[in-house]
């Protein structure tokens, strides 16, 4: 009689949540522990779903597949620790996917690892986030504590618990078959860098996504098609870490062959590289076509070391920013000419943000009464921070020397040198 009215209970609560019959009928026949558990306990373990926004289909998927986290003994403190400890922070989709494919079995124990976590370092007001990102049954509910630990362990020696911060999906990863082989391959083109290696991972931790073999592909191409030895390419690496990131086929290949086809040679290529990396990872249509019709416009020749020079000084600006600097040296009076020549002299005056560009000049003519077309000799003059080095320095000579000194002098002696009242400057760069 208890078992018929425990039953036809259940049949009826199943049915508001919207499960039809014959759903009904299989989860009472496959699954006695719901006959005999306490309704209390099956209307409350529903109640907690539906309070996570684990409600309707979702529910009802989840109540099918796995019956028996409305009954197991695991989920209780489970639930207790996301709701007490964790201020009920955690995404729905995150608690939706535990729940539907890790055994309740594997959920004892879950607040110890991630206990652990705050005990290895990780602060307490990332630890939502980090357990929003991963994936949860993978990296924590069904692998040991040791683990986990293990793996900590292994990262510390290149950025540890801050590598997991900022990249907490790391902590999926398996040890045997994916940390320690990728790690290993850096390791090996590094010649055991640790140090230059935890400068990869802290800038880009989602370098270990990828695979030994891949990396080592992509080591490979540069090594066979550009002319690099592992130095030069861990070089590369260590300035680019997204190298790995780029196609071999459609990004890699074609601008490396633009680079060649300018005339640079292996040893210019590893220059290149590692003073303008971006270069492999621009957009060519959105990007780098841009760039080219703007420097072939003021006089670079197509195919030529002075154009590939150019083209690396620009990658760290957008087409826009440029477009504006031309714009302002035309609008001074400059010709494409003098362009040329002064970028040929200082590449980076056309990657300079534009705004701060006519405040230099407007300070040259206007507080310094200089003619702008001493630009043409000394365009360097545009590298220096207007307040820190420009302003200080000519206030303070001006008032010694008055105002018709050297731009050249003014700006390129050492600190040391410049603050030596009655010495004669000297020509040292110290850009």
């Amino acid at each position: 009689m208890m078992n018929y009215c425990v039953s036809g209970m259940l049949f009826s609560f199943f049915g508001v949540l919207g499960l039809d019959e014959a759903e009904i009928e299989v989860l009472l026949d496959k699954n006695s522990a719901l006959m005999s558990a306490s309704l209390d306990l099956v209307r409350a373990r529903i109640l907690f779903f539906q309070s996570v926004g684990i409600d309707g289909f979702p529910l009802c998927l989840l109540i099918t597949k796995r019956p028996n986290v409305l009954t197991a003994e695991e989920v209780d403190h489970f639930i207790s620790f996301v709701v007490d400890d964790l201020e009920g922070k955690i995404e729905a989709s995150q608690l939706e996917r535990v729940f539907t494919t890790v055994e309740p079995r594997f959920l004892a124990g879950f607040d110890q690892k991630v206990k652990l976590l705050l005990e290895r370092g990780v602060p307490e007001e990332k630890i939502v986030h980090i357990l929003n990102t991963v994936n949860l049954s993978k990296a924590l509910c069904t692998r040991p504590a040791e683990e986990i630990d293990r793996t900590i362990t292994f990262l510390s020696r290149f950025g540890g618990i801050d590598l997991i911060v900022k990249r907490p999906k790391l902590l999926n990863y398996d040890m045997e078959s994916q940390l320690i082989p990728r790690v290993g391959f850096l390791m090996k083109l590094g010649r055991g860098d640790e140090d230059a290696i935890g400068t990869v991972l802290t800038k880009l931790p989602a370098v270990l996504n990828y695979s030994a073999e891949h990396m080592k592909n992509h080591a490979e191409f540069l090594r066979s098609f550009a002319g690099l030895n592992d130095e030069e390419i861990f070089k590369v690496v260590v300035a680019y870490p997204n190298v790995f990131s780029a196609s071999r086929d459609r990004k890699l290949y074609p601008r490396i062959q633009f680079l060649k086809e300018c005339g640079l040679d292996s040893e210019d290529l590893f220059r290149f590289l590692t003073k303008a990396p971006l270069f492999l990872g621009h957009s060519f249509d959105d990007n780098i076509a841009h760039k080219l019709v703007y420097l072939i416009k003021i006089g670079y020749r197509y195919r030529t070391k002075d154009l590939a020079v150019a083209m690396g000084s620009v990658t760290r600006t957008s087409c826009q920013n440029m477009q504006k600097v031309l714009g302002l040296f035309l609008s001074y009076g400059f010709s494409y000419e003098d362009l040329l020549a002064m970028s040929k002299k200082h590449p980076q005056i056309l990657q300079y943000n534009c705004v701060s560009l006519e405040k230099k000049m407007e300070y040259l003519i206007g507080e310094m009464g200089r003619e702008i077309e001493e630009l043409l000799a000394f365009p360097a003059f545009l590298g220096y921070k207007l307040d820190d080095r420009i302003k200080a320095r000519y206030e303070s000579r001006r008032k010694i020397l008055g105002g018709g000194m050297s731009l050249n002098k003014l700006l390129t002696v050492s600190s040391e040198r410049f603050s030596q009242r009655g010495e004669t400057p000297v020509h040292v760069i110290e850009e």
